[in-house]
């Protein structure tokens, strides 16, 4: 293996495999720390932890242990991969983490940069843009486990960490990737562990990519893996390309647990031709709504591509979390659809949906997937994916922000049309 990656959540795992299979590499993504060694055919291992939203040190663990076996594998290059809209909070493992992998491979002047263009995410003067407003202006500072009310990710991540800060601003990025490349080995002598790096279009991420290609270590959002695969093909290390996705017949259901505006819109748009079964919070942690019941509802309507969602406006979350408490509140939802996605699939569904990055995780870990095949991209940033070993089942993992408003019944038609393997940008 040559890139190894560690991503602090399952959809963000799926986003960053996909844009390194596009690339032109080989990928696999893991679930968890494998136990064993990688396929011999494998030139980027994506290690998913569900890690985003625990406790800094617990992270900091998980992620070490995983950059550990990434070693083992032989990894030239690894990078840790958190959410292009930087979900933490002051308390959050961001920082903990990036520098602890920093701090274990002795490295300074780490590159950092959450910009993901595409999908509006861009970075100027350190400040974090979801289109044209703040990060702190922009709905995310209503998230329900990570709420982000600073756009500033250099005072962002001083929180977080305790070496100093750097920043390498768009002026520098522009001149391309050997300056780049100067102002992160000048930063690092400062004594600068992590550096933000403004990024305002995908010409900025190529150039971060040339500016890596020696790089041990790199942090950000998917968008930093663009001019990745290329420093090695380039070196005619890498270039197999894409693994045996294949796509999966039968039937196909929708969970959403995400509360963003975007997906809030494409369960709206979903539910004017397809079934939909709204799960009210306040039932379930009543118990009057049970696995049982969502999956009675999955597989009573399975041809027709139904939708079970928890998904609900800030407000309704927040006066949710008040009275019965955040933690406890996710806990149950979790565990409810983690249980709901295992009996559908045993009942006969083998092509699953899953919107929101907290929720995937505890469906796929619940499933006891181990590994999964990179198919065709469906919307920006969300991938086909595949289960590799056991029965069919394709899944498309998409976090909260991402895809467009028909994604849901779009995500179905990729996951099972072979037609459809030729969607990728």
């Amino acid at each position: 293996m040559l890139l190894g990656v560690i991503a602090d959540d399952f959809t963000g795992a799926s986003d960053i495999a996909n844009t390194l299979a596009r690339g032109g590499l080989a990928t696999i993504q893991f679930l968890g720390v494998p136990s064993s060694a990688v396929p011999a055919d494998c030139e980027a291992g994506v290690v998913a932890l569900k890690s985003r939203s625990i406790a800094a040190g617990e992270a900091v663990g998980l992620s070490l242990a995983a950059l550990d076996w990434l070693k083992g594998q032989g990894c030239r290059q690894f990078v840790f991969k958190y959410c292009s809209t930087f979900d933490s909070t002051p308390e959050g493992n961001i920082g903990p983490v990036g520098e602890a992998l920093a701090r274990e491979l002795d490295v300074k002047g780490v590159l950092a940069c959450p910009a993901f263009p595409t999908a509006g995410r861009t970075v100027y003067q350190g400040h974090l843009f979801v289109g044209d407003r703040l990060l702190n202006e922009s709905g995310l500072e209503h998230h329900p486990l990570n709420p982000m009310t600073d756009a500033d990710l250099r005072r962002w991540l001083a929180r977080q960490t305790k070496d100093p800060v750097g920043l390498v601003p768009w002026p520098v990025v522009r001149r391309g990737g050997a300056a780049i490349a100067e102002a992160l080995e000048a930063a690092g002598s400062r004594g600068e562990r992590l550096v933000i790096v403004d990024a305002v279009s995908d010409e900025d991420l190529l150039a971060i990519g040339d500016a890596s290609a020696e790089a041990q270590l790199l942090t950000g959002g998917s968008g930093i893996a663009l001019g990745l695969p290329r420093n090695f093909i380039r070196r005619q290390l890498a270039g197999k390309g894409r693994g045996a996705f294949q796509p999966v017949a039968g039937a196909g259901a929708i969970l959403a647990g995400s509360c963003s505006k975007a997906t809030l819109g494409q369960v709206e748009f979903h539910r004017r031709e397809h079934p939909v079964l709204e799960v009210a919070v306040e039932a379930v942690m009543g118990g009057s709504v049970s696995a049982a019941t969502l999956a009675a509802f999955v597989l009573g309507h399975k041809d027709a591509s139904p939708l079970v969602y928890s998904s609900a406006p800030p407000e309704r979350v927040r006066a949710v979390q008040d009275r019965f408490g955040r933690d406890a509140v996710a806990h149950r939802l979790d565990a409810l659809f983690a249980d709901a996605a295992r009996a559908a699939v045993q009942g006969g569904v083998s092509r699953l949906v899953v919107a929101g990055g907290e929720t995937a995780g505890a469906v796929v870990t619940a499933l006891g997937i181990d590994a999964l095949a990179i198919g065709p991209e469906i919307d920006p940033g969300v991938p086909a994916l595949a289960r590799i070993g056991g029965s069919p089942l394709a899944l498309a993992l998409k976090s909260g922000n991402f895809g467009a408003p028909d994604f849901f019944a779009k995500a179905l038609r990729v996951l099972g049309d072979p037609g459809c393997r030729t969607l990728g940008r």
